[in-house]
Formats: structure tokens, sequence, C-alpha cells
């Protein structure tokens, strides 16, 4: 037992396991009502939607104060959110049992309220909208985008899915269809509904997050704490309505059972995951390892790797029957999305190539796309390398490594495909040093870009040619939102400290 667990134990500390978390659970909550209210503002609308007809609607889209209010609600909502994340492991004292019960009572009280927001920072929820359309339809929706539906405008989702085959796997195209049948394609309804099975996707988190970590001697409640409460996760998996939640859920669960010796169940829930968002596939080679155990030899480790493979795709294929689409959604892995970021290193690189070669007349963007590919034949090899190199006690670990290899080795980046790190780190170590502290930055980063990079503003504000409105809103929503976070890692009494290096011992586990 360690120093804290045994000082955590004692009848006489555990009154004072938390430092009465009342405030930063009041100031989550109100920076997630702010997210709320400046969501009727600028958050994502359908065109169809009914919404648009009240009054309060109206003012807060269509006259220009209540934009700017919506905007000012949003920035100042988000980054309250993430102060009031970071106050609130500050005012833990010993990471007991008492920090688990004062972060679910966050996750109640800053996810609720998102539950009510009119989509923000992505719409992807209308583009699973049209694709359900096109499952209740019968069009296959692996071989055509959305434009194949009659007014298939009306349903708010981005231009880049008109044309773009569907990237999800079986499940979450049949969830896709209940939730439109189930709706009649009622844009609120939907939503609805779809945040409804991303809250599924949170529990399997919280129930699964403390369970991987104790297995590995991490504490469980820290690791909740990191992972549920986090602004990131929340916002991306409840605003703005990411199937993504469903998946790393899933794929979590898996985990368990196979480091449990539940291999069978565990596949079948990984698989669930593939169904989902088939990126988890990079889990199956370290599940075959677990499966195989300590020591297996390379005969037996080639022989789980069979058996994880023929045992997953034997059951997409299983269900690939039920709807006869096979497996199409291979084809879909590419589409949609951007093709770079300003912020990946991959893609930033790609940049300052295409710009160099550009100067001296020649075809920079071809010559980006090499730096592109580059970068994911090197992501490919990491993820070689953690399979076949590293100690089998650091199994976890080395998956962690693979899957944060390709997230960051692509040339885009969105902020939910860090989330889908966060929880993985967390139940295999984050120490107290620049592990912790590069967490904290990137909530930050990503954040502020969240809060500035998609807002609906009504396009008759808009300048015919420049889109000047559009341009003043993000601006003004980055700014402030960065003037926020600026103020907290500088100059906030409370929190500049987190940021900047101390001198005080690591007290967490070291990384397993």
């Amino acid at each position: 037992m360690s120093k804290a667990e045994a000082i955590s134990s004692t009848p006489e500390t555990i009154a004072v396991e938390v430092d009465n978390p009342r405030s930063p659970l009041l100031a989550g909550f109100l920076g997630s009502m702010f997210l709320v209210f400046g969501s009727l503002g600028v958050g994502w609308l359908a065109p169809v939607s009914e919404l648009r007809r009240l009054p309060l609607f109206i003012w807060m889209r269509t006259e220009a104060f209540g934009v700017a209010l919506s905007i000012v609600l949003l920035a100042i909502g988000g980054m309250l959110l993430v102060r009031a994340w970071l106050r609130l492991g500050q005012h833990v004292m010993v990471w007991g049992s008492q920090a688990r019960k004062a972060t679910l009572q966050a996750v109640v009280a800053w996810g609720l309220p998102m539950m009510f927001t009119v989509p923000l920072f992505s719409r992807d929820v209308y583009a699973y909208i049209g694709q359900g359309r096109l499952m209740v339809e019968g069009i296959n929706p692996y071989e055509h985008g959305i434009s194949a539906l009659p007014n298939y405008f009306q349903l708010g989702a981005d231009k880049m899915w008109t044309e773009a085959p569907v990237p999800y796997g079986q499940l979450f195209l049949w969830i896709e269809q209940f939730v439109v049948w189930a709706t009649n394609v009622h844009p609120e309804g939907s939503i609805m509904l779809f945040r409804l099975a991303g809250v599924i996707g949170i529990v399997l988190c919280i129930i699964y997050v403390p369970k991987l970590a104790e297995l590995h001697g991490v504490n469980p409640h820290r690791a909740l704490w990191l992972t549920a409460a986090n602004p990131l996760f929340l916002t991306n998996f409840i605003a703005s309505v990411h199937n993504d939640a469903l998946m790393i859920g899933l794929a979590l669960a898996g985990l368990y059972y196979c480091a449990t010796q539940r291999v069978i169940r565990g596949i079948v829930l990984v698989t669930l995951s593939i169904s989902v968002k088939p990126i988890t596939i990079v889990f199956l080679p370290f599940i075959g390892l677990l499966w195989a155990g300590k020591g297996a030899s390379w005969p037996r480790k080639a022989l789980f790797w069979l058996m994880t493979a023929a045992l997953t795709f034997g059951l997409l294929y299983l269900l690939s029957l039920v709807n006869g689409f096979g497996f199409g959604w291979i084809n879909g892995l590419s589409a949609p999305g951007s093709v770079w970021i300003w912020y990946a290193p991959v893609g930033l690189l790609g940049l300052i190539v295409a710009s160099i070669f550009n100067v001296f007349g020649l075809d920079g963007w071809g010559m980006a796309r090499w730096v592109y590919d580059a970068g994911k034949v090197l992501a490919l090899g990491i993820v070689a390398w953690q399979v076949f190199r590293g100690e089998h006690d650091r199994l976890m670990r080395r998956l962690t490594l693979a899957f944060a290899a390709i997230v960051f080795l692509a040339p885009m980046i969105q902020s939910w495909y860090v989330v889908w790190l966060i929880p993985l780190f967390a139940v295999t170590g984050i120490r107290d040093d620049w592990q912790v502290k590069t967490v904290y930055f990137m909530v930050s980063f990503f954040m502020v870009y969240a809060i500035s990079d998609q807002l609906d503003v009504f396009p008759y504000l808009q300048t015919e040619d420049l889109g000047l409105a559009l341009a003043l809103a993000r601006n003004a929503a980055a700014i402030i939102a960065l003037l926020f976070a600026l103020y907290l890692i500088f100059l906030d009494p409370r929190t500049k400290h987190l940021f900047s290096k101390s001198d005080e011992p690591v007290t967490t586990r070291p990384v397993i």
C-alpha cells in the first residue's frame, strides 16, 4: 500500500480527502450553462429546424448584439470549464473515494446542461442523420453520399458529406437508422437520441477507466478525473455529439476483459467498437499478445494473432450479412475531412514544404503529399515497433503509444482524436511532471481552437464577398478564449503554477 493510500484509509483524514469541491463544481456548471445559451446563437441548427422560428433564437441568431452575446458566452463558458476542471483537481487532497464522488458530480453537473445545447464545435451529427435517412430509404451509404437524398441540404450536414461514403461500421449505421426511424427525421429529436448513445459510451468510460487504472497500479480516481471530467471529453462527446464516445467506451471495456483473461468477451466488445469507427482496429495485434500471454513464443503469438483476427473479422462479416453491405466502410475511411491542419506537426511541415517549392514555381502541394505519406509510413513503423518490441507488462502502454503515433503523425488532428488518447494514457500512468502539464496545455489549446473553429453565423449578417461577419465572429471568439487561457497560464494565482516548472517531488506512480 502506498503512503497516499495509507493516509486516505485512516478515519481522521477521510473527511478532508477533498477540500470543499462546491466552488469548482458551481463554476463548471456556470460555464456549461454559458455554452447552452451561447449555442442558441452560434450553434449548428439544421435549416429545417423548428427552433429557427422561436423569437429567442431569431434574436440571438439574426441580430448583431445577439450573435456577439452568444460568442462571449461560448468563449467564457468553455474556458470556465477548463478552469473548473483544473481547480477541482487542486481541491483534492487525497485521491480516494471522495475524489471519485466529486468527479462524478462534475460529470453530471457539467455534462447534463450540454445535453440541451444546439450542437457545438462540429456538425457531424447532421451527417449522422443524413446517413440514417439513407439507411431508412434503402440506399447503400457505403456507395452513396447524402446527396442521393431529396432536399439533402436541409439536413444541415457539411457539404463535405454530400458525395462522401460513410466511414463508420455496421453497428453505428444501425444506430443511425434507428434514430432516424424513431424520430421521423426530426433534427432535435435525432440529436437527443445520438447524445443518449454517446452517454452509453461515457458511462462505459466511467466504469472501465478506473478498472484499467487499478490493473496498472495507477490511482483509479485520478485517472477518472483526468478522463471523464475533462472539458474536452465532455464537450466533444456531448455538446459536439461525436460517435467517438461509443467507440472508445466499447474499446476500453473490451481491453479490460482481454486484460483479465476474459478474452472472447473483450474481443466482441472491441469488434463492436470497430463497427462504430474502425480506427480501433489497431488494438487487435495487442489483444492477440494479451491472449497469448507473458513469455509466449513467436509461433504462439502468431497463432493468437490469427485467432484474434479470425474472431474479429468473422464477427464483422456476420454483421455485414445482416444489411448486405459487406466491408464497404473500408472505402469510406479516406473521406471526408480536411487533408491537413496547421497545428498538426506533419501538416505544418507539409505547409512549409509546399510554400518553399511554390516559390520556385514547382508543385509544392504535390511535395506536401509526400510529406503526409511519410508521416503515415512513420506512424505504421512505430505501430509495428510497439507490436513486436517491448515488455509484456508494458503492453497497454505500447498500445497507447502506437495509437498516439497514428494520431499525432497524421496531417490532420481533431480535438476528438486527442480525446481517444487521454483515457489510455490516464490508465497507464500520467505523472505529476511534464506529462500532466502537457495534458493541461493540450486541453487549453484545443478548447480555444474549438471555440473559434466552427460557428454557425447567420449568412445575412455576412458581406457578399468576404463573409466579414463570420471572420469577425471567429476572431472575437478566439481572442476572448485565448486571453482567458493566457490568464490561466500566466496570471491566475490559483492555476498558473500548474503550467510552470515545479520543484515539488513527483508523487504519482512512474509511467509503466
